[in-house]
């Protein structure tokens, strides 16, 4: 089962594609882990979300967009999808973002997690750090906890098409 999983995607495309392939890998899991995503601006972060939540049920009355100024964006899909950009709380972790930490049922999206001590860190997780390079955006992404180690040897066969080159 693979802890770890190197990808180089070439576009927003495949961004999305990543982000839909997050999204099925949740479905059916009864507490999703958590996605923590970080990178610089730009590398992609809130493009994944747009994929991960236009595919779960009730997409349809959710506009993705970068919570920048709200800290949180909550979009009422199934299961609904907590989207935090925690850029401006560094060092300090929102108490919203405890909350939802606290709720099985929430999928937790954190965008900048590095700011905010990794002790806040939710313990299933799936870590992706973004990072980009002349062909696109290499992606690692790092799993922690039994749901999260599921959820990327579930996914692993979908990402081979990443993996090729990098």
């Amino acid at each position: 089962m693979p802890e770890k999983i190197a990808l180089l995607l070439p576009d927003e495309e495949a961004t999305l594609l990543l982000g839909a392939l997050l999204a099925r890998s949740a479905c059916g899991v009864a507490h999703p882990a958590a996605l923590l995503l970080q990178g610089d601006l730009g590398s992609g972060k809130t493009t994944l979300v747009r994929g991960l939540v236009g595919e779960l049920p009730g997409a349809n009355e959710s506009e993705v967009s970068s919570p920048s100024f709200n800290l949180v964006n909550l979009y009422p899909t199934t299961p609904p999808v907590a989207h935090f950009d925690l850029y401006r709380t560094p060092g300090n972790t929102p108490e919203e973002f405890y909350d939802c930490v606290e709720d099985q049922h929430t999928l937790i999206v954190a965008e900048w997690i590095d700011s905010i001590p990794t002790t806040d860190w939710p313990q299933d997780a799936l870590y992706l750090k973004w990072t980009t390079v002349p062909s696109g955006r290499a992606v690692e992404i790092s799993a922690w906890g039994k749901t999260a180690c599921d959820q990327l040897a579930y996914l692993a066969p979908s990402l081979n098409q990443w993996q090729k080159g990098f």
